[in-house]
């Protein structure tokens, strides 16, 4: 069991949460039980949580063959891929740094979430876990790569990030950029805690969720969830935070990295259908990668559980 910290115990309580919910969460393991390790040797993918040399925090993927995760004991994950060249992570994995991370698989709406610290980067990034917990599959648009359930060929095995992707770095969202939000059913959030550590979290609603204020701001909704709250909790505290949005078809990522800031104003809420809370987001800086993730999802259906 591993005590809420305090940013999390703020939010909890105003969002109501009775107390017997805010003492501990008794979710939370620092180990890897067999069905975990079994789910990591599946993925193909895996969200991660860093934060720079000037404490901003990012998102960012890894993507690779089944088996890419290993778990040679019950408190550690390697990963046995390599993060792009412009990609924050490649400079953000420090030993002894925290990192957060988190595991989908669409097809079947599963994903885990383990949070840790770096041990090595020789090779592989080698993490020695403190946190790892499953969520349920809310808000989970449901997806396919081509081959897996459908009469198309498989891919080739996904590859190591291109030396020279094509990268394009702003301070603010291009037009383009702006669309590409706009039309987004998934994203993912990172967000960091001195005491809690890194971690990432999957944000999912209808196309349209996320809300473009201007080239500088973002709006999203918060919709009911596993009432633990570290990612609000997090921010409540430290709002440095990191988004990743992912183009399914093109494999192209757009990271921004930035403050957030949790909204509870009732007639703001209103506008967003379904919403508990809001989320406003500052962008610091913007990052676009082409073709970023060697792998290409086909939405299968949007989730039931969305407003």
């Amino acid at each position: 069991m591993l005590d809420y910290h305090a940013g999390e115990l703020e939010v909890q309580g105003l969002a109501g949460v009775p107390p017997r919910a805010s003492r501990v969460n008794k979710s939370l393991r620092p180990t890897l039980p067999p069905i975990a390790q079994t789910f990591l040797h599946e993925q193909c993918m895996a969200v991660l949580s860093t934060t720079d040399s000037e404490g901003r925090v990012w998102a960012s993927i890894l993507a690779g063959e089944p088996g890419f995760l290993k778990t040679p004991d019950e408190q550690t994950v390697k990963i046995s891929a390599a993060p792009g060249p412009f990609d924050p992570l490649s400079k953000n994995l420090q030993i002894g740094g925290a990192i957060g991370m988190i595991m989908i698989d669409f097809a079947t709406r599963r994903r885990m979430r383990v949070n840790g610290r770096i041990k090595s980067v020789q090779g592989e990034i080698v993490v020695h876990t403190e946190q790892v917990y499953s969520n349920c599959p809310k808000y989970i648009q449901a997806r396919v790569l081509p081959g897996a359930n459908t009469n198309e060929p498989p891919l080739p095995a996904p590859l190591t990030p291109q030396l020279s992707p094509e990268t394009v770095c702003n301070a603010a969202l291009t037009s383009e950029q702006r669309t590409w939000i706009e039309r987004a059913d998934t994203f993912f959030i990172a967000s960091s805690h001195r005491e809690g550590g890194s971690d990432v979290s999957h944000r999912g609603g209808t196309p349209g969720f996320v809300q473009v204020e201007n080239a500088t701001r973002l709006v999203f909704p918060d919709y009911s969830g596993n009432r633990m709250f570290q990612t609000l909790g997090n921010i409540s505290v430290e709002p440095q935070t990191g988004l990743l949005f992912l183009d399914f078809k093109s494999g192209d990522t757009l990271q921004l990295t930035g403050k957030a800031q949790v909204i509870w104003e009732k007639e703001r809420i209103a506008a967003f259908a379904g919403a508990e809370r809001l989320v406003e987001f500052s962008i610091e800086e913007v990052i676009e990668t082409k073709g970023a993730v060697p792998l290409h999802w086909q939405l299968v259906e949007y989730s039931p559980f969305l407003p």
